[in-house]
């Protein structure tokens, strides 16, 4: 069967999407995802991403890593799917979708800029001298200096494949705080894509929480990725939980096609 596809990049992470809609049953096996994926025999992506159509929201976002399995929370998969659904047809002021840690909205702006909320944090956790929050995903985050020279494959891995979570997974983020106390530096080693990738949403998300500057109240956050620049809005509340959450930034078609599968 012949279908076709587009490829898309927020921030340099990039995904395959494929339209799901309109009588169409695209079944996809573990093996066929890992090659559509793959960057030297298929078409090449850190994820693929299936709009479906579910009743009562305007779409359904199914997320799968490049490995083949189905993910959780991709915060640039969604904000590049909110382009796609508008360049097919779904346009409103305020999207609503359901993804598999619950209900999101999301917004384009005049410059193309998308904001999606993401789900409310309801605690931080300290592990040893560094993070554990879920946003959606679950991520590590570990506060160092000279984030541009450090080994963030070996060490992520390392994390990640450690006796706490070798058997789950996670994601593992290496951050460094700028000049400016509302501008941090993030690297993100993703389970999945079991490497670095250019840009994660959720682990950006999740690093700027960390990395607050207001005790209580809105708090903006501007991140540098290898990919591009993002902002996490958010508001803090006194016993440490986050209302609010909005993560923002540019997602672009990249290329579209057709492949048998």
């Amino acid at each position: 069967m012949r279908t076709e596809f587009f490829k898309y990049q927020g921030t340099g992470n990039d995904f395959v999407i494929i339209d799901n809609r309109n009588g169409h049953n695209v079944v996809l096996s573990q093996d066929m995802i890992k090659e559509l994926c793959d960057r030297r025999f298929g078409i090449g992506a850190d994820g693929l991403m299936l709009l479906n159509e579910r009743s009562g929201y305007d779409f359904e976002m199914v997320y799968y890593n490049a490995d083949g399995l189905e993910g959780t929370m991709c915060g640039n998969g969604g904000r590049c799917l909110i382009k796609f659904a508008e360049s097919v047809g779904i346009q409103k002021e305020l999207y609503k979708f359901i993804a598999t840690d619950g209900e999101h909205e999301a917004r384009i702006d005049t410059n193309g800029v998308v904001y999606l909320k993401m789900n409310d944090v309801d605690n931080i956790i300290n592990h040893h001298s560094d993070f554990l929050v879920d946003t959606g995903s679950p991520h590590y985050v570990k506060l160092i200096p000279h984030l541009t020279d450090y080994d963030v494959v070996k060490k992520g891995r390392e994390i990640r494949y450690s006796r706490d979570f070798e058997k789950e997974g996670i994601n593992v983020n290496f951050v460094e705080q700028l000049d400016e106390p509302d501008k941090i530096f993030v690297r993100t080693y993703e389970r999945g894509v079991e490497n670095e990738t250019l840009s994660c949403g959720t682990g950006v998300t999740a690093a700027a929480l960390v990395c607050y500057h207001n005790e209580n109240g809105f708090n903006e956050v501007e991140v540098k990725t290898l990919g591009g620049r993002l902002n996490v809005e958010f508001d803090r509340i006194d016993d440490g939980k986050f209302r609010n959450i909005w993560l923002c930034g540019p997602a672009e078609r990249v290329f579209n096609g057709s492949i048998e599968i």
